[in-house]
């Protein structure tokens, strides 16, 4: 009779060992992303310039598509950076508000801002990306920033840290654009993602492994563009003109990163969930062009975290007098987050997530894992 339970809880336990050991496996995952890549930016210290980059031009490039009130709004604190040199190029892409009117008022004022307009076509629809390249075409100057018209830089020297970051043959400058702080789940939500997304980006690029930036706070150069052909490799993406010019241009010796609070560009968040679910999927539609090895590093990351919170949970369900065990687990990894993630936010200015890290963090891998799985088969939107 003894014999024969010895079997019986060796059969009904084998499951949960292998729960265990999976859940093992996936804790190990996530323990290497954030020791050995997410730690390089939460303990990322600036370098010291190693050249003048005070007498380095630069070209601003705004795409703007009925913006007139942000432009009222942000426009002024850009033409107005404590900068020596440099000129501001406003795509006005069939803007039907009172864009044009208000663009011919501030170039009065401002003889270094510079409009372009792009008229529509009746039998040419065109993306971002087109409009971004007309920008680029009249700038003067080599050393290019990129932003959006709903955005606005934490301070005048903004483009002093941008130009500071192209310092030893730079090409590529990844800057860092956070969300306004609103009250409300979503407001949290959209915050902590934006923050996620900046941590990964931004450790890779220090590792020598680039894959994305973000265009509301971007630099590159217009030799780097028109060398690579553009957006030549993927016009066919209406979306994609920032992370997947990144994803195909940037290399291990040619990216740099600027995160400086006074370099931060500020956006305004989207306030309603539909509004929030069509960016994401427009941004997940463009991450299946990236390069293998970079949807390999990203799937393995993402999904690890989401199958250990399942995995974690089914265990619990099933097993629940082996509890401590799971619990176990679940601290080791939660107090390695906080060590990498204190730093960090502090960094990225969204310190106050902190407290509410348990709860966005498990949402937040749920729903990018599920959000980016519908996405696949999602057709691409425009970008207004």
């Amino acid at each position: 009779m003894a014999a024969y339970m010895d079997v019986l809880n060796q059969i009904t336990e084998t499951p949960f060992y292998l729960l265990l050991g999976a859940c093992g496996l996936l804790l190990v995952f996530q323990l290497y992303f954030l020791l050995f890549v997410y730690s390089r930016l939460a303990f990322y210290k600036k370098p010291p310039i190693k050249k003048n980059t005070k007498q380095l031009p630069l070209s601003v490039i705004i795409c703007a598509r009925n913006e007139e009130e942000n432009l009222q709004q942000n426009l002024p604190k850009i033409l107005n950076q404590n900068y020596h040199q440099f000129e501001v190029i406003l795509v006005n892409d069939f803007s039907e508000d009172e864009t044009k009117w208000l663009l011919k008022e501030l170039c009065t004022k401002h003889s270094h801002l510079k409009v372009v307009e792009i008229a529509e076509h009746v039998r040419l629809k065109h993306g971002k990306k087109f409009a971004v390249t007309l920008g680029i075409k009249a700038a003067q100057y080599e050393h290019l920033v990129f932003t959006d018209a709903d955005c606005v830089p934490q301070s005048d020297q903004w483009l002093q840290h941008m130009a500071d970051a192209f310092d030893s043959g730079e090409e590529i400058i990844l800057g860092y654009s956070p969300y306004t702080r609103k009250p409300g789940f979503l407001n949290a939500l959209i915050r902590f993602e934006t923050f996620h997304t900046a941590m990964s980006y931004l450790s890779y690029a220090l590792k020598g492994n680039a894959y994305m930036g973000v265009g509301r706070n971007l630099g590159y150069t217009k030799s780097l563009f028109f060398r690579g052909k553009g957006f030549a490799a993927h016009m066919h993406i209406l979306s994609g003109d920032d992370d997947l010019f990144v994803n195909q241009n940037a290399t291990p010796h040619n990216t740099a990163i600027c995160i400086e609070p006074e370099a931060q560009v500020w956006s305004e968040p989207k306030t309603t969930f539909a509004a929030y679910i069509q960016q994401k999927t427009r941004h997940a539609g463009a991450s299946k062009a990236y390069r293998p090895s970079h949807r390999r590093m990203l799937a393995t990351q993402l999904v690890s975290a989401f199958l250990f919170y399942v995995l974690a949970i089914v265990s619990l369900v099933l097993y629940p007098w082996y509890w401590p065990v799971i619990v176990g687990m679940y601290v080791l990894r939660f107090v390695v987050q906080l060590f990498i993630y204190i730093p960090t936010m502090k960094k990225l200015q969204v310190k106050g997530l902190i407290w509410r890290l348990p709860f966005l963090d498990i949402f937040y891998y749920g729903y990018i894992c599920i959000n980016g799985f519908f996405a696949l088969y999602k057709k691409d939107v425009r970008w207004k």
